[in-house]
């Protein structure tokens, strides 16, 4: 009875201390930090290239593969953010720390504009060879590139979960409805913030010049910071419990510490550990070799007296082996999606709107940065349509409560980046006839008789192309894991961007430098008119067909562990999270 009271005692105290933090109160704080932060970095990357290359005398297939390391640093620190976020300093400091790092990179980035020494000197029309960049000039640029990943490596992971922890209150029996609610309002905000800084960031970098269109991003983070930690008081900052992703390497590291053990024998449930709440007995024969993982060699030594590890790096439950099976049973299925990411990064595309009529009427025009936002409408038009059109009558035929299963959903996704790609290479083969039947041959700047329409078929495809297979991917992994390891479906699909940043960046630099050897044009050359990007985009067709015929292998594979879109590994886990699949994937 004493330690009963004792425990109320605490909870009432500890529910009095929090009773004035978190709820709606501080969601606007939260969301503006977030919508800020995407609409400034966001804002930057359309044009970053031309800067790049005119200020910094880089030639184009360089500026492109920088960008793509910049990318897929940003990408990868993600991951690392949410890992040390929850592992050790908690997510309010993570979103802090991001935030305030992402201001000081794109403070940096600014100060080039404003500081002529901070840049190379311009080439003139009659050098032939440009002034290089000094090294203090390259580590200015270069240092506002890694702050502006760092900060997006904490803030994106981290913001979201933040706000979610202010609304967490197990007592209240609308509590589910209403953190879903505020994911449809954050996700709108991040929507808009996205569309606003392809548009309208991208606007004042064309008509109001780079010290303007950089100044603009440098003040929208001034108020996200300023915004962010005016709320600080009123935030409920939950202390880190330690990484989901903590749990696989444990696993791996125990079943290596163990790997003189013959998993071949047979076992009784008795020699394997597991928490009390489990209901699995014992391990899958699938992957055998980490059920050594979970197997008790000495009683003494690896358990406490409640009946709880001594050492999780040694014993591991059969709950986390089973989950790394899953990791591994998911992990070929993700590794389809990476050449699609690849094929939708074209290194030079803004340079080839630049050469069309983008004219849409007399007065007005539309930035080459902008037409990004043509993929962003028609992924958003695609999801909307199928899911309010398309699901409900191809579920009668199909049974399936998500229309098709999410492996077709997948396929019809990488056979339209396929289409894409092909109307990319077809597209720039006839742009490039027509620049060269004009004699602008040698003047890349010049532009041609024709509509920036000819490129809207294929970024519309490839809108609706990364909605199908983006979507299948979550939705697949979402069924194969339980509802606590949901965040590694956006965690594995971030890991997947950053992987196409580099092997764009590789593909880029082999191409440029295979094709341009004994002083020939590359075909990634500044002078898209001399170069030959229809070739390239007609290699990325050719590997977008392998690695379609490379996922229907895989799907032979995966179909074991996996029918009509349910999970077989973590049956218990469907229904808790059904309800969700399609929410989370869109």
């Amino acid at each position: 009875m004493g330690n009963n009271t004792e425990q109320e005692e605490e909870f009432l105290l500890n529910h009095s201390q929090n009773s004035t933090k978190g709820g709606l109160k501080t969601i606007p704080f939260i969301i503006v930090n977030e919508s800020c932060e995407r609409l400034a970095s966001f804002g930057l990357q359309p044009n970053m290239i031309i800067y790049i290359t005119k200020f910094y005398n880089m030639n184009a297939a360089r500026a492109s593969v920088l960008l793509n390391l910049w990318s897929a640093i940003s990408n990868v620190l993600s991951i690392l953010g949410s890992f040390i976020s929850d592992s050790y300093i908690g997510r309010f400091r993570a979103v802090a720390i991001g935030t305030i790092s992402s201001l000081i990179g794109m403070l940096v980035l600014w100060l080039t504009t404003i500081f002529p020494q901070l840049r190379p000197l311009p080439c003139s029309q009659y050098q032939h060879d440009c002034n290089g960049t000094t090294e203090a000039q390259l580590a200015a640029i270069l240092c506002s590139f890694g702050l502006i990943s760092i900060g997006a490596g904490f803030v994106r992971p981290c913001s979201i979960a933040l706000g979610a922890d202010q609304l967490e209150n197990k007592e209240n029996l609308d509590n589910e409805r209403l953190i879903d609610s505020y994911f449809n309002w954050f996700y709108a905000s991040v929507g808009v913030s996205i569309v606003l800084a392809v548009t309208v960031i991208v606007y004042i970098q064309d008509h109001f010049g780079w010290q303007v269109g950089f100044g603009v991003p440098t003040l929208l983070m001034v108020l996200s910071v300023s915004v962010f930690l005016i709320g600080s008081p009123h935030y409920i900052k939950a202390k880190p419990e330690g990484s989901l992703f903590t749990g696989l390497f444990q696993v791996a590291v125990a079943a290596f510490r163990k790997r003189h053990i013959n998993v071949q024998l047979n076992y009784n449930d008795d020699c394997y550990y597991r928490t009390p709440e489990s209901k699995l007995l014992e391990p899958s024969t699938d992957f055998r070799c980490l059920n050594r993982a979970c197997i008790i060699e000495e009683p003494h030594m690896e358990l406490k007296l409640d009946g709880k590890a001594s050492d999780p790096w040694s014993l591991c439950s059969v709950e986390q082996v089973k989950i790394m099976k899953c990791f591994l049973t998911v992990l070929p299925m993700w590794s389809t999606c990476i050449m699609l990411l690849v094929s939708f990064s074209q290194p030079l595309s803004i340079y080839q709107l630049l050469t069309v009529d983008r004219h849409i009427t007399p007065q007005f025009e539309i930035p080459a940065g902008s037409f990004g936002m043509i993929t962003v409408l028609s992924l958003t038009i695609w999801i909307a349509f199928y899911d309010r059109a398309l699901v409900p009558l191809l579920s009668r035929y199909t049974g399936l409560p998500t229309g098709i299963s999410p492996f077709s959903r997948m396929g019809t996704g990488l056979f339209l980046g396929i289409v894409a790609t092909t109307l990319s290479a077809l597209t720039e083969t006839i742009r490039r006839n027509k620049a060269i039947n004009a004699g602008f041959e040698d003047d890349p700047n010049a532009v041609l008789n024709m509509s920036s329409m000819w490129f809207v078929p294929q970024l519309a495809v490839y809108g609706v192309a990364e909605a199908l297979n983006a979507v299948g991917q979550i939705e697949f992994i979402y069924s194969l894991f339980p509802k606590t390891m949901s965040s590694f479906a956006a965690a594995l699909y971030t890991f997947g961007l950053a992987l196409a940043n580099l092997i764009n960046s590789l593909l880029v630099s082999m191409v440029d430098g295979i094709t341009s050897a004994r002083g020939n044009t590359s075909w990634l050359a500044t002078n898209i008119n001399r170069g030959h990007l229809d070739y390239y985009c007609w290699l990325m067709t050719f590997l977008c067909v392998i690695n379609f015929l490379y996922f229907l292998a895989v799907c032979r594979f995966t179909d074991q562990h996996y029918h009509d879109g349910r999970s077989c590994l973590f049956p218990e886990a469907e229904e808790e999270h059904s309800v969700n699949k399609r929410f989370h994937g869109a």
